[in-house]
């Protein structure tokens, strides 16, 4: 009888290369094969946060789905739609579409403070 596992699961972190420069706590999208980034505004490639700092072509840790720690950009209330802001930051969404909302915010936060994110895949 055959069996499948999936590569991983919600929550769950994967390794992935480094196109560009990566702080900690940005939210990385992806950028080719096998590489994510800093995620960009309105960004509907992100997959999740970085666990660490990562130069270009060093590996780093994924966080995907789950509850996120973030950086705000602007003013966000608990409650807001949250998509992705210019580099790896998170917004109150602008009407975005299913692809490019991340989540919702768990906390409140002020411009560059950070704020606590469901993300939604």
């Amino acid at each position: 009888m055959a069996e499948y596992l999936p590569i991983h699961t919600p929550g769950q972190a994967v390794t992935l290369k480094a196109s560009a420069t990566i702080v900690a706590g940005q939210v990385v999208g992806v950028t080719g094969s096998g590489t994510v980034g800093p995620a960009g505004a309105d960004s509907a490639v992100w997959v999740g946060v970085a666990a660490q700092d990562a130069a270009t072509n060093d590996y780093v840790t994924v966080f995907c789905g789950g509850t996120q720690s973030c950086t705000a950009a602007g003013a966000i209330t608990a409650g807001d739609a949250i998509e992705c802001a210019a580099a790896g930051a998170v917004a109150t969404a602008a009407g975005g579409t299913v692809l490019t909302v991340v989540g919702i915010a768990l906390t409140t936060a002020a411009d560059t403070a950070k704020v606590r994110v469901r993300f939604v895949r």
